[in-house]
């Protein structure tokens, strides 16, 4: 048999937290191990190994569905086909594709709100961005008001006096 690790051990060695390894074991990613006579959990070099992979899995923002089935399709051995393991990559790199564009066009966002000067909240492009209801939900600079109208402003400023 390998050597044993500890709960404690295996956090240290693969930087996952003791309560995140055992909810990895509660949802079954990671198999329960042996328990020593005094009830403690010992692990293997075996559980180190499939704890990384899920580490790096979870790093990469793979879902704890795709790792699941990802752990099921290296469970069938060296020789399996890969086209599924390539499928499930795929649908992550459109999601983080879709993400990324979304990230840029929050940046886009911050940018124009941060380009013009002004010295009182009554002006403030930022305020009255984040103040403006028909723009909460689209980062298309299309939509809402013209810098300069402080409506909004002001009546949230009336409010909280």
């Amino acid at each position: 048999m390998s050597a044993t690790l500890s709960i404690g051990d295996l956090s240290r060695r693969t930087g996952v937290n003791i309560r995140t390894i055992r909810y990895y074991e509660s949802v079954g990613l990671l198999p329960e191990p042996p328990r020593t006579a005094g009830n403690q959990r010992i692990y293997d070099e075996t559980h180190r190994r499939r704890l990384a992979f899920i580490r790096h899995a979870r790093d990469m923002g793979f879902s704890m569905e795709a790792i699941q089935d990802l752990l099921r399709l290296a469970e069938a051995g060296p020789h399996a086909p890969c086209a599924d393991a390539d499928a499930i990559a795929r649908q992550q790199l459109l999601a983080v594709t879709s993400r990324i564009a979304r990230l840029q066009s929050l940046q886009a966002e911050l940018e124009r709100m941060l380009e013009h000067d002004c010295h009182t909240l009554g002006h403030c492009r930022v305020m009255e961005v984040l103040a403006d209801e028909s723009h909460a939900h689209c980062l298309d600079p299309r939509h809402g008001r013209q810098h300069g109208d402080s409506a909004e402003i002001d009546s949230l400023r009336h409010r909280s006096e």
